[in-house]
């Protein structure tokens, strides 16, 4: 999947959808192997940036998310769009794409 290039300032999600900056991805393996960018697996875990107001139920009101903004994620790894806004990585994600809250 491409990555979307994006020159604005903000972007707000809507609905239940969660705006993700992606973590860096490792530099090198656990024993000291330096990896290349295309050897680099995309990493899966990112902080929440931005949320949307939440998904509409059937009577009009809103649900709450369960993630807020500084939230570290775990999410689907095929799960999103990646943004790039400057020289920084984002998803935005569904928020059933999202798997777990981690420390």
């Amino acid at each position: 999947m491409a990555a979307v290039s994006l020159s604005v300032s903000t972007v707000k999600p809507l609905g239940d959808r969660v705006f993700v900056k992606v973590s860096a991805s490792e530099e090198k393996t656990a024993g000291g192997i330096f990896l290349p960018d295309n050897a680099k697996e995309k990493p899966q875990v990112g902080e929440v940036a931005q949320v949307g107001p939440g998904k509409r139920n059937d009577d009009g009101t809103r649900q709450d998310l369960e993630v807020s903004v500084g939230d570290k994620v775990l999410y689907s790894k095929y799960a999103g769009t990646d943004i790039k806004l400057g020289s920084d990585d984002y998803v935005l994600l569904s928020e059933k794409d999202i798997l777990a809250i981690v420390d």
